[in-house]
């Protein structure tokens, strides 16, 4: 079994091709999907389409690409969803020093103020980190969280330290299967096996077997767990069973919902 840690099944991208999405994951083996939200305009599309689908399962955050449409009223909102059964963690949040959408200060402030939640609440945190490695730990080691997922992990050893004292895994995905991507392909080599999760971050950071413009798909998430195991020279089923460990130790709400069947 796989789980896709990061995957944005509800983007626009895919229409209404969802259930033939989720079928074909399925058939691969990829039996749980977190769905990360980007802002107040679609916690309640996440929410409905996890409901829907009861494989996959929600977290509500405010993203940092999409803070210039986000108001503080908006973190009263997200605190809702939070109570919420079923939901697996605070995301997708974090900073994105690529962008300038409003300032550092803006992203540094809503990143903050939804960490301060995931502790009150006692969940994860599915982070994303662009340019931004050392803010980001900043704000962890004043916000202590019970850790979580570091989305698309391209840090350096060091910093992946830091993230794993904190109790963070790192999200590896597609782009760890191109050739070219050395640092990143000698990051999944060299870090600890339990500290590293599988990911998707569906319909983006499609796979090098990938044409150009097509989507990434859950489905594709054995592929690039095999690129795993052939950078590790270890078996796939080997990667499938201790990715799955490791996403199940930072989602409780997976591990219980689990442990029922």
């Amino acid at each position: 079994m796989l789980i896709d840690t990061h995957c944005h099944l509800d983007a626009a991208e895919f229409g209404n091709a969802q259930a033939g999405l989720l079928q074909a994951a399925n058939a691969a083996d990829v039996q749980r999907i977190v769905v990360p939200s980007v802002g107040r305009s679609n916690f309640e599309t996440v929410r409905q389409f996890c409901e829907q689908h009861p494989g996959c399962l929600p977290a509500y955050g405010i993203h940092p690409m999409y803070i210039d449409d986000a108001r503080p009223e908006d973190l009263g909102v997200l605190l809702d969803y939070l109570t919420l059964p079923g939901t697996a963690a605070v995301g997708e949040i974090g900073l994105d020093f690529l962008v300038d959408n409003g300032g550092r200060e803006r992203q540094e402030f809503y990143f903050s103020e939804q960490l301060k939640l995931a502790r009150e609440f006692d969940l994860p945190v599915l982070l994303h980190v662009r340019r931004a490695q050392d803010v980001v730990l900043k704000h962890l080691r004043r916000i202590k969280v019970r850790g979580g997922f570091a989305h698309a992990f391209n840090g350096s050893h060091q910093q992946a330290d830091e993230f794993i004292k904190r109790g963070f895994k790192l999200g590896f995905g597609g782009a760890m299967t191109y050739p070219r991507a050395t640092r990143l392909r000698e990051l999944a080599a060299t870090l600890p096996l339990e500290s590293i999760v599988l990911e998707t971050d569906a319909p983006d950071i499609p796979p090098s077997f990938l044409e150009r413009g097509q989507p990434n798909k859950p489905e594709y998430l054995p592929r690039i767990a095999q690129a795993l195991a052939e950078l590790r020279g270890i078996s796939l089923e080997e990667v499938a069973r201790i990715t799955t460990e490791n996403a199940l130790s930072v989602l409780p709400q997976l591990h219980q919902a689990m442990a029922t069947e």
